[in-house]
């Protein structure tokens, strides 16, 4: 039984409320780095590795996280994951050294972890499956506001006050809404309608069965290369990039971050709708990776070109790494429906994974070349030093691509048939 369409759009407003704070958290570090780097004295793979914690619990909780909200429900989960995040912002924030920051981190992205599998499970339960990409696409343009505010606004503000201040305010407001889940969102009617209850065994049965499923390893993929490359890349390493290699100022390379987010929140939207109303998503999903592919050969040239084409490069960027948003509804659609948490959540854990190794990784390689140069307290790294990042960023790409060619098409419906066995015993 669906609740009234009001009580679902109080708790959907809470839980995207959660997603944008989420994707602010996801991606703040590029626009702090320079300051991160100064307050920590790291190196590039020092800095990568505390970005990159975010992505090692978040990996780690798709998972659970599934398995949670296909039993449990969202409330409970997002309630404690609010508060969680809190302690980790204003951990973070008041971080005295290297060490302090790393555990906020951590706990950052364990408390946001659990955000984004449960709005896909009131998307899937509340609402007709046809339109889930539309409504995934349209949950994920205002979830990138988070992701535009990590952009110019964040550097901006940085500026004027510190960065610390703004972890401060995050931390207040994860518990606000960790509270506001509590009180808005209804157990019962977050449940699946129709489901039987799942015991422990039905939890591992049904959990064995998803990833046992050939069909759902494509979506893992391709989500593994476009959108871990879109991470380590946008989430860290591309503001540091376009100031030391293309000479930009600070608030200019923010810009290219904010467009970035920009495309990418509009892609989900067109992309998915687009897909919902051609009802095909494998041409869809490689068409927009192709051209996430090739333009990370422009970033790989390292050409100096007019901030106005930059500009409009980092926006078809976003557009086209939107492709990858197509991989949740892949991976939901080949498995049985009352197990589309733990589906979702396995597709999803592949760009959380690849995120979590390149953030740390492109710094590591940067490490290796870097000359000792030091300009006002942070390590100065060369072209050459860059270009060895975006080509093991753009090589995940590639593989992203691949993937992607490899995926079942489902005609927008859910295709899952349970074994014949089992269905000569129903």
């Amino acid at each position: 039984m669906h609740p009234p369409a009001s009580g679902r759009g109080l708790a959907m407003a809470v839980v995207i409320a959660a997603y944008i704070l989420s994707f602010f958290h996801r991606f703040a570090p590029a626009g702090i780095a320079q300051d991160l780097a100064a307050a920590f004295q790291t190196s590039a793979a020092s800095l990568g590795v505390l970005a990159a914690t975010y992505f090692y619990v978040y990996t780690v909780m798709q998972i659970p996280t599934g398995i949670l909200v296909d039993t449990l429900g969202p409330r409970r989960i997002l309630t404690l994951g609010g508060l969680v995040a809190a302690g980790g912002s204003a951990l973070f924030g008041f971080a005295p050294d290297l060490d302090a920051a790393l555990v906020g981190r951590t706990l950052v992205g364990l408390g946001v972890s659990v955000v984004f599998i449960a709005m896909l499970k009131l998307i899937a339960v509340w609402f007709d499956e046809r339109r889930f990409a539309t409504l995934v696409g349209l949950a994920m343009l205002l979830g990138n506001l988070g992701s535009v505010l990590a952009g110019t606004p964040l550097a901006a503000v940085a500026e004027l006050t510190s960065w610390r201040n703004i972890y401060a305010v995050a931390a207040l407001v994860s518990a606000a809404l960790g509270i506001a889940a509590w009180f808005f969102i209804h157990e019962g009617a977050a449940r699946n309608a129709g489901a039987p209850p799942l015991d422990r065994r039905a939890i591992w049965r049904g959990l064995a069965g998803v990833v046992a499923n050939r069909a759902t390893w494509p979506a893992v993929w391709a989500n593994f290369g476009i959108c871990g490359s879109f991470f380590a890349f946008a989430g860290l390493w591309a503001m540091p990039y376009l100031v030391q290699v293309h000479g930009l100022a600070r608030v200019q390379a923010a810009n290219h971050l904010s467009l970035y987010f920009a495309g990418f929140a509009v892609g989900c939207l067109a992309i998915g709708s687009l897909s919902d109303r051609l009802g095909r998503r494998k041409p869809v999903l490689i068409a927009g990776a192709a051209l996430y592919c090739a333009l990370w050969l422009v970033w790989l040239s390292a050409v100096r070109m007019p901030i106005t084409l930059s500009y409009a490069l980092f926006l078809l960027m976003g557009l086209s790494t939107a492709s990858f948003s197509l991989t949740w509804a892949c991976a939901k659609e080949v498995n049985p429906p009352h197990l589309s948490g733990m589906s979702t959540s396995v597709a999803n854990m592949g760009g959380f994974l690849a995120g979590a190794l390149l953030q740390p990784a492109v710094g590591l390689v940067m490490d290796l070349g870097w000359d000792g140069s030091i300009v006002d307290g942070v390590r100065r790294y060369t072209v050459d030093d860059f270009r060895y990042g975006i080509a093991l960023l753009a090589s995940f790409s590639a593989l992203g691509l691949v993937a992607s060619l490899f995926l079942r098409e489902t005609g927008c419906r859910n295709i899952w048939q349970a074994p014949a066995a089992a269905r000569m015993q129903a």
